[in-house]
């Protein structure tokens, strides 16, 4: 566990945190937002933490007056399966994704939301346009059904612009059916979300071949970032004029790099995380810090993030 300071500072619950950029643009939003600290900590865990860590982080967080609260990535749905009792606050979205991505502080008590739902909507409307899915009769292929797959899928179902099938995969039944009773919970039309078990990169390369022209297919497994590698084999063929979304902006992005060897071939669209990191890591700076963000203001916040990029 990480040692607090003794000033008031956020932190940052992931695996790799001193490697993100977010360690050098914090600093620079704090005097944009005008933010009591422009100390940011990290809080690392490995992937396979045990539930007592996530309890004693929580904890911490919770019992630190200096403490003001924390986004959480990749252990989002770890840290609600392992200590969501101990918050006196949580979201619908974070009830019903089984996640949470924001901590923050209520006076005495401590509340978590689950955040990306909206985030990922924020992301996906600053390059898919409003009514793509409409005008052309693209489906969506999500590869991964945890926090951020399952945030993406609840979006596309809330869309006006809905498309008529989105398609999530999972190496584990259980994954799925998770995902299976949010939409329940929720109310999702039936027949909109297919769920998918692949047990090989085969299996999943077979259902992007085989998406119709200009489909969707986003990389939402954390592979390429958290560990190296690809939901996809090299050989994949992603479909004409597809958008290709990898969620991920740092690490080994071997999705990312896939894409970009089909880009010309394919007439593809090619899109990283980057956005996604803003909107991801702008919302939960609002809610730690009770702000109201304005579209002028998330723009500002991008402008500055770009110079350390």
């Amino acid at each position: 566990m990480s040692t607090p300071p003794a000033s008031d500072y956020m932190g940052f619950v992931g695996v790799t945190t001193g490697s993100s950029s977010i360690m050098k643009v914090f600093p620079l939003w704090a005097d944009i937002l005008g933010l009591p600290t422009r100390t940011l900590i990290g809080h690392d865990l490995p992937m396979d933490a045990a539930p007592e860590q996530y309890r004693a982080l929580v904890e911490q967080i919770r019992d630190d007056p200096h403490h003001r609260g924390a986004l959480v990535t990749t252990h989002k749905m770890n840290v609600f399966a392992a200590a969501s009792e101990l918050f006196d606050e949580l979201d619908p979205f974070a009830i019903s994704c089984s996640e949470i991505s924001s901590i923050a502080k209520r006076g005495d008590k401590l509340s978590g939301r689950a955040k990306d739902p909206i985030t990922v909507d924020l992301a996906l409307n600053d390059f898919l346009p409003a009514d793509y899915f409409t005008t052309t009769g693209a489906e969506v292929i999500i590869l991964g059904a945890g926090g951020s797959g399952t945030a993406l899928s609840w979006a596309l179902a809330e869309r006006d612009d809905a498309p008529q099938k989105v398609t999530v995969t999972a190496r584990s039944d259980d994954k799925l059916d998770h995902l299976r009773e949010v939409h329940r919970q929720h109310g999702t039309r039936d027949g909109l979300i297919e769920y998918v078990r692949t047990d090989s990169v085969e299996d999943a390369a077979a259902l992007v071949a085989a998406a119709p022209r200009g489909s969707l297919i986003v990389n939402a497994t954390g592979l390429g970032k958290d560990r190296p590698g690809s939901p996809l084999p090299d050989d994949v063929v992603f479909p004409e004029g597809a958008y290709v979304w990898e969620f991920n902006y740092r690490g080994t992005l071997e999705f990312l790099h896939q894409a970009r060897g089909q880009e010309q071939s394919q007439n593809l669209h090619v899109v990283d995380g980057w956005r996604y990191f803003i909107h991801g890591w702008s919302q939960v700076v609002a809610d730690v810090f009770e702000l109201e963000l304005t579209a002028d203001i998330v723009e500002q916040l991008a402008e500055a993030a770009e110079g350390v990029r």
